[in-house]
């Protein structure tokens, strides 16, 4: 059922709420980034783009540097990467068979070295992933 705040607006679902309240809880007090995934260009060349934003934990951004860099040199998808803010970083995908490939690639390396502590944000990105989209009932009765 569709709740209205009293302004009008639309009220978020409970467990949405709670998700989002808890996101924001680990960007103040624990190490963490949010990543959000953009599709800058859907016409070829397509272009994805990465926004990465920092914790206020974080104070030692090296690890955003070297993980990029380690990833590009062995890519095959043209990578580049910006500081746009003291705390937030965009990394742009260029266009190439692997580039969903290479994107989630970049985000599991920070995942794992944040030991899980990251927030992924679909954004406008249509790619799902095996994991997302494998169903053991369509192989399995």
């Amino acid at each position: 059922m569709v709740e209205f705040n009293p302004d009008g607006s639309l009220k978020l679902p409970e467990s949405l709420a709670k998700r989002k309240s808890e996101n924001e809880q680990k960007m103040k007090s624990s190490r963490c980034i949010k990543v959000r995934k953009e599709i800058a260009s859907f016409t070829a060349p397509k272009k994805c783009i990465l926004k990465i934003t920092l914790s206020q934990a974080i104070h030692d951004h090296r690890f955003i540097e070297t993980i990029y860099n380690e990833l590009k040199e062995d890519a095959k998808t043209p990578l580049k990467l910006t500081k746009t803010g003291e705390q937030e970083y965009e990394v742009e995908v260029g266009s190439d068979f692997k580039r969903c490939s290479e994107c989630t690639s970049l985000i599991g390396r920070y995942r794992e070295f944040l030991y899980g502590n990251l927030i992924e944000e679909k954004g406008n990105c249509t790619f799902e992933g095996r994991i997302r989209s494998w169903s053991e009932e369509d192989y399995f009765d």
